[in-house]
């Protein structure tokens, strides 16, 4: 599986996930507008089903539509994201572009699903957002570091 992760600050900053391996990160975000579709969230599920996010870190679930939202709660997603440790949020831009929940202070970094990594696009300006798939950024939750769902 070629399985890429952004780097900061561009989104064409791209590289195989393995080159990432060393970066520690404090949150996840899965969804928003962009990858919070249902399958990208049944994707997320199925590397976090049984499993914990890494203590420290912060695993922020956005639906990208009320519709999706119900989905989601219906087919038991929300369990297996409340089980992991997750917060789900309503759906909505949240931290992708600064506005709320999970606004990332200075140092931080995270993972992000969503469209970019712009410098103070979630936050501090010496904050870094790393964009990946939703099954990286799942595992990533998992583990701590930036990591494929291989390593698991």
């Amino acid at each position: 599986m070629n399985l890429q992760v952004a780097f900061p600050h561009l989104p064409e900053n791209a590289r195989p996930v393995g080159e990432a391996k060393d970066v520690v990160i404090d949150q996840v975000v899965i969804g928003s507008c962009t990858n919070g579709r249902l399958e990208d969230l049944q994707a997320a599920a199925k590397v976090l089903k049984g499993r914990k996010v890494a203590p420290g870190v912060r695993l922020i679930v956005i639906p990208a539509t009320p519709l999706i939202y119900r989905q989601a709660m219906e087919e038991g997603l929300f369990d297996i994201f409340l089980s992991a440790g997750a917060v789900i949020s309503p759906p909505t831009c949240g931290p992708c572009l600064g506005g709320h929940m999970g606004i990332l202070a200075e140092g931080e970094r995270a993972v992000a699903t969503t469209n970019r990594n712009f410098v103070g696009r979630m936050g501090h300006p010496k904050s870094e957002v790393y964009l990946a798939g939703p099954p990286v950024a799942a595992a990533s939750a998992v583990t701590g570091t930036i990591s494929s769902p291989e390593d698991l």
